[in-house]
């Protein structure tokens, strides 16, 4: 089953009633409409950074400052060049309405194709004194392709962190590479974290943050984004910390029904493949000369790019995620941490444990179908090793539902937190509530169990209504996170004693609800890990 564009642009609609989009004076739009002016900032919030100054809008909570740029426009001739420092300004830039969310596939709502998207807001407590504040910057998930920021204010109340939201570069116009755009194209999404970073490097004291305690985190393709900064020379320096939810999420072994290959255990595409990539899209969109393929590329209207490159499974979609490009990546996140080649930083890393199967199994038939698809010549011992006899109806798509699970996500987490383990502090976790209120993409009319970043929605819920089981873990994960980003040590007051990962003692905290959250070293006998470290990327028969 392929997630063709009538389902990418229905998932995207959906996102849009999930997560609005408020247009920004600061940037133009890109569309027909007018974009309304920016409230008035608040008294006493002009701040001057490197590149000019802000002032934003104070609550009665949090200080907020929203869109400011951190790197010049990506449009025309700097369309697929890595990003360059935003011109200089003077008078007081109003930072205070949300800024453009990065260009994305047809569907997503208003400014889907607006490039001028390279900003980020930052979030300070109003009543806490005058820091230094640790600083978390939230790198947003939906496979380097959809979605934006999260307002993360809850952090910032509760745990007295900065908050810092980055937009990057999407899709097509965040990964693409062709040769026409030189050596170590592609990665331009990454690179822009990586300039957001600087940024925060270079302004976030006067904010009142703390430059020297700088946690990275995200959920999804954020997750997988905290790989591969752990794993970029590039990102050296730049952080401390980072956490990474549900960063292991491709298919082990099948073809992959939604995302092309951006976890942090895949192989990830070549430079080399990924150029073969981009000429085949170039081609596509009538840009197939290679000598003039820079310039006929980078002069196309943006919808004509998202059309053709759709959600990246088509053979001449271009390239729509992470490569190793040699300089951003020299490797593959999962080949840097066999290696360890990382970054000397501290995670928190993890998965949940059932996550999501895409597509799903009803009937016996499917199930033997699937596992068939999606394991090869392996089949015959994944039937083995997940009878249909031993699960409770529905049978077929729970049996599947773990099988996906374990191979794709929770076995290549365990994994990569004992390579990590060798050379850097490690705390890793599984996310085992079952019942957290289903997100958008969940058929709630299904046993999901403990699904793709349930824990994301814990953290912010957003009006969702939690029962007290719920708001006792959706607490505790504000306190861990936040206490991690603070000390570097997710044990804190009124949470459970969490201990780092080590060869000698491979603990995971067992995430539930109602207080019930505990350490266990159970996990690889329970998801069959000896079956699939073996066929994971960088460790064995694969």
């Amino acid at each position: 089953m392929r997630l063709d564009r009538k389902v990418l642009a229905a998932v995207a609609a959906v996102v849009m009633l999930v997560v609005p989009v408020a247009g920004s004076a600061s940037m133009a739009s890109g569309l027909d409409t007018e974009v309304p002016s920016a409230p008035a900032c608040s008294p006493g919030t002009t701040v001057a950074t490197d590149d000019g100054p802000v002032c934003g809008v104070a609550g009665t909570e949090v200080t907020s400052w929203q869109g400011i740029r951190y790197a010049a426009p990506p449009v025309g001739g700097l369309r697929w060049k890595p990003p360059r420092r935003p011109a200089p300004w003077t008078e007081p830039f109003a930072a205070t309405s949300e800024g453009n969310q990065c260009a994305q596939p047809s569907g997503a709502g208003p400014g889907s194709d607006n490039e001028d998207c390279l900003n980020l807001t930052v979030r300070v407590p109003a009543k806490a004194g005058p820091g230094p504040f640790a600083v978390m910057v939230q790198l947003h998930g939906g496979g380097f392709l959809l979605w934006k920021p999260q307002d993360a204010s809850r952090l910032v109340t509760a745990g007295q962190v900065i908050s810092v939201e980055v937009n990057y570069r999407l899709g097509i116009f965040g990964f693409l590479a062709h040769g026409a755009f030189g050596e170590h194209a592609g990665n331009y999404g990454l690179q822009d974290q990586q300039a957001a970073l600087q940024w925060v490097r270079r302004n976030i004291a006067r904010f009142g943050g703390d430059p020297r305690a700088v946690t990275i985190y995200g959920d999804s393709a954020g997750g997988s984004s905290v790989c591969a900064h752990t794993a970029s020379p590039a990102s050296a320096g730049l952080f401390q910390r980072g956490i990474s939810e549900s960063g292991e999420y491709n298919s082990l072994l099948g073809v992959d029904t939604v995302w092309q290959a951006q976890d942090c255990k895949a192989k990830l595409s070549t430079e080399n493949q990924a150029q073969r990539a981009g000429a085949r899209f170039a081609a596509a969109v009538g840009c197939g000369v290679v000598a003039e393929a820079a310039v006929c590329l980078r002069g196309l209207p943006a919808a004509t790019l998202l059309k053709q490159a759709g959600h990246g499974r088509e053979p001449d979609s271009g390239t729509i995620a992470p490569i190793v490009n040699g300089t951003t990546l020299p490797m593959s996140p999962g080949e840097a941490f066999a290696t360890g080649r990382v970054n000397d930083v501290s995670l928190i890393h993890g998965v949940a444990r059932d996550e999501t199967q895409l597509p799903s199994a009803s009937t016996p038939a499917d199930y033997d179908r699937l596992v068939a698809q999606q394991y090869g010549e392996h089949a015959t011992e994944v039937h083995r090793a997940y009878p249909l006899t031993r699960f409770p109806a529905p049978a077929p798509f729970l049996a599947f539902r773990t099988i996906v699970a374990d191979s794709n996500s929770v076995c290549p987490s365990v994994l990569n937190n004992a390579r990590l383990a060798r050379h850097i502090r490690v705390y890793a976790y599984q996310m085992d509530d079952p019942d957290v209120p289903p997100q958008f993409f969940v058929d709630p009319t299904k046993p999901n169990g403990a699904y793709h970043i349930a824990e994301w929605l814990l953290l912010f819920p957003n009006g969702v209504k939690l029962n007290p089981n719920q708001q006792v873990l959706s607490d505790q994960l504000v306190a861990q996170w936040t206490g991690f980003a603070r000390t570097g040590n997710p044990t804190v007051d009124g949470t459970p004693r969490w201990e780092p990962y080590t060869k000698d003692n491979p603990v995971v905290m067992s995430l539930n609800a109602g207080g019930d959250s505990q350490l266990t070293t159970e996990i690889p006998r329970q998801h069959k890990c000896e079956l699939w470290n073996a066929l994971t990327p960088f460790n064995g028969r694969r």
